[in-house]
């Protein structure tokens, strides 16, 4: 019984994931209560996917670690220094928007990328690999944006807050993996269907805590919720079509979905705890907003990602 409700989760998967969206704006005590294992959840998800994926196959599509690299130093460190090169140009560079593009640049990947892979019919190893990568490097790559910016704050945070997340990722996926080969080294057409299954109802629990925060600013400032959604729509799918497409034309098609939900789909609230600037009511809003399209991915990007 509970095996054919994970199964018939994996099938309607993209709208489970719409339903959890409605039920962040409708349910707010929910929402509230789910916001606050939003940590236990992400570790959750991370420990499924690796699970299912299998330290194998991580491990021996690891050989085309270079390029991931090189694609992950451009996404986190030459896309935003770019971006601070215009904006600067321009006499830009300290408006609000222009903050919060540079602080999406330079986040690392979303932790459910791997899944939103796996529900639009890709391989969630690159991803999962970006996911490690960026996370690792990140220390590394916000060195040159925050000197640029010192308005940001301080490196220390930026660096324990990746730290922080970078341990538990490699815990979850180290115990996800070892379990695996323990108990089911070889995994069933059912019981990885069960396993998407799982991991999309975990997301989707996910997308409902996260949006706790978005209602009140809908009913207090209705005005700033449109043009930061807007703005959220425009960058997130934007650069998922980017990235998808360019690498395409570099000539990687299976890598070019993986890396266009990885472009798109950053961890922003990464420096949440990390920023002070992050408690600006607006990069809150834009925040909220911005979970929008990324729990939308799998139906709005659907169309694209499949084109080829």
């Amino acid at each position: 019984m509970v095996l054919r409700l994970f199964i018939f989760a994996a099938a309607y998967g993209r709208y489970i994931l719409v339903a959890g969206l409605i039920a962040g704006f409708g349910f707010p005590g929910v929402a509230a209560i789910l916001k606050n294992f939003l940590p236990q959840m992400v570790a959750l998800l991370l420990f499924f996917t690796a699970f299912r994926t299998g330290h194998q196959k991580v491990i021996f599509s690891f050989q085309r670690a270079s390029q991931l690299i090189t694609t992950v130093l451009t996404l986190q460190l030459v896309l935003p220094l770019l971006a601070l090169g215009v904006f600067s140009y321009f006499g830009v560079s300290s408006s609000i928007f222009a903050i919060a593009l540079v602080l999406i640049l330079a986040a690392p990947s979303i932790t459910g990328a791997p899944n939103f892979s796996i529900l639009l019919g890709a391989q969630p190893e690159p991803t999962f690999q970006a996911l490690i990568l960026g996370t690792a490097l990140l220390p590394i790559t916000v060195i040159p944006i925050f000197w640029v910016i010192p308005e940001l704050g301080g490196l220390t945070y930026v660096f324990s807050a990746s730290a922080y997340l970078l341990g538990t990722i490699i815990f979850a996926a180290f115990s996800g993996f070892l379990l695996r080969a323990l108990i089911l080294p070889k995994l069933d057409n059912d019981r990885t269907v069960a396993l998407d299954g799982l991991m999309t109802l975990t997301l989707a629990f996910m997308v409902v805590g996260l949006m706790a925060a978005l209602r009140p600013a809908i009913v207090s400032d209705p005005l700033s919720v449109v043009q930061w959604l807007g703005f959220a729509l425009f960058v997130n799918l934007g650069l998922q079509f980017i990235g998808f497409h360019v690498m395409r034309v570099l000539g990687y098609p299976d890598l070019a979905v993986p890396i266009g939900i990885v472009a798109g789909n950053r961890n922003f609230a990464l420096f949440l705890i990390a920023l002070p600037i992050m408690q600006s009511e607006q990069l809150l809003i834009f925040l909220g907003c911005y979970q929008i399209p990324m729990y939308l991915t799998p139906i709005i990007m659907r169309s694209v990602y499949r084109s080829d």
